[in-house]
């Protein structure tokens, strides 16, 4: 027999009996408030459609780059997990019975918090993953995927999400929202599914395919992309046609925070470059400098909130991303400046409380020394959540410890999920209330803030700075 599978009820609280019965009381108020899910990268088709899903592998395990990273570091190939080109000719039992061979790795990790969540609640998993109880595993989920209740709109609907973004590059057609929103015109479904501007693929020269891309967004915009003029107006026109599905923000991905603010000839001339393809990476970098500071003067136009993702190395794994393409675990975190990054961009927008721009960070020495006092005076500058490989109980923990003195709470948005794992949101907005309330105790029973002031704040971190920050 495998032993039993149990979410403890205090998990995530903490030791000491006093304040973890503050806790408790704080997060039993928070628990079934609605999810705000403001960014995020689930497949907007499964809503639109509403087919269900195939099986417990295509689900839960080939669309998470967090399980497959650590199978592949002890060794597990992504060919036999059925990723890439394999998924066609793999077994999807025999994918699962490797991670079910392999769960002992995630002992202690986030990937375990959330997926025993969602074993235990979702399916009603009483015994563990492993060897002897993987068949079982696979069977029940996958049965259980083939009944209407666990269609992507009755999960949605089950899981109380109140609003849910996706990511969407410019060259999309936006087809399924246009699917969605029309099923909520005619009453079919009143779920809230929006999208959310990412231009990477047509602002960074080093993304592979740009030529091409640049002359798919002519082609979209009737806007002749190939000159500084055309080119503004086409990110212009999308960012109007995403609003107009939607959209509340836009989010960029770039490898540093650097930002820029050439005079229109420089701009111009840098354009012409760029689009030549005989760049330095210098040039590079410059470039999607200056479109962070031409996103944020259109951000000012339109309304839409920003968010910068940076200082992820991607594909770090140059000969995994020849075989299996981007997302597949081998982004690596780097050291990444925000004070003489953001200078220019902040020195030009800095004071406009009308604009609204979201730091990510993956370098937690950053927290207390950047990015706390940075958000603790720029009107327009939040601070997104602890995210990706600090999106965990310990990750979270230090955002608060290392940003609260300085930025205050008010001037961070809450949390957001920011997973293509569609299960896995719920249980990770419960880690992420927890936390919170766990951390609001503290300072409770330090007499540092007084019962009823945590329990405004766990409100809001759970639910209200998410939806005021994204203008949900």
């Amino acid at each position: 027999m495998s032993r039993p599978l149990l979410l403890h009820p205090d998990r995530l609280f903490p030791a000491d009996p006093g304040v973890r019965s503050i806790a408790r009381a704080l997060y039993d108020e928070i628990a079934d408030l609605p999810i705000i899910s403001p960014h995020g990268h689930t497949d907007p088709a499964w809503f639109a459609h509403n087919q269900p899903f195939g099986n417990a592998t295509d689900l839960l395990l080939r669309p998470d780059h967090y399980l497959f990273r650590m199978l592949y570091s002890q060794g597990v190939q992504l060919d036999d997990l059925g990723i890439g080109a394999a998924r066609a000719t793999s077994d999807p039992r025999a994918a699962w019975r490797i991670l079910a061979d392999h769960w002992p790795l995630f002992r202690g990790t986030p990937t375990r918090l959330w997926l025993d969540w969602v074993f235990a609640e979702v399916f009603g998993m009483t015994e563990m993953l492993d060897s002897r109880s993987s068949d079982r595993y696979y069977d029940t989920i996958t049965e259980a995927l083939q009944d209407p209740a666990f269609a992507p709109r009755a999960l949605f609907d089950r899981f109380n999400i109140e609003v849910i973004a996706t990511t969407e590059s410019p060259l999309d057609s936006l087809e399924h929202h246009a699917a969605i929103r029309a099923d909520n015109n005619a009453g079919v479904w009143s779920g809230k599914v929006i999208t959310a501007y990412r231009p990477d693929p047509v602002i960074d020269p080093e993304f592979e395919g740009f030529a091409d891309n640049l002359h798919r967004l002519s082609a979209l915009t009737g806007q002749d992309c190939h000159t500084w003029a055309g080119y503004l107006t086409a990110h212009r026109q999308r960012r109007a046609f995403f609003a107009a599905h939607g959209a509340t923000s836009t989010d960029h991905g770039h490898p540093t925070a650097q930002t820029a603010d050439l005079s229109r000839a420089d701009a111009e001339a840098l354009f012409a470059t760029v689009i030549s393809g005989s760049f330095t990476a210098a040039q590079a970098e410059l470039f999607r400098a200056q479109m962070l500071t031409e996103m944020a003067a259109m951000s000012l136009d339109d309304g839409l909130v920003m968010q910068i993702h940076p200082g992820s190395l991607r594909n770090h794994n140059r000969g995994l991303f020849a075989r299996f393409g981007r997302d597949k675990g081998a982004d690596i975190p780097t050291r990444t400046d925000y004070v003489h990054a953001l200078r220019p961009l902040l020195d030009r927008f800095g004071n406009e409380s009308a604009l609204s721009i979201i730091l990510f960070t993956l370098d937690e020495s950053a927290y207390a020394r950047e990015l706390a006092p940075l958000a603790g005076h720029y009107p327009c500058l939040r601070l997104g959540p602890a995210w990706w490989f600090h999106d965990s109980p310990e990750g979270m923990r230090r955002f608060r410890e290392m940003t609260t003195e300085t930025a205050g709470f008010t001037n961070t948005v809450g949390f957001n999920d920011d997973t293509r794992a569609f299960l896995s949101i719920p249980a990770r907005h419960d880690v992420a209330r927890r936390v919170d309330c766990a951390f609001l105790a503290r300072l409770v029973a330090e007499h540092r803030l007084a019962d009823w002031e945590a329990a405004e704040l766990a409100h809001d971190l759970a639910y209200h700075l998410a939806k005021s920050a994204y203008r949900l």
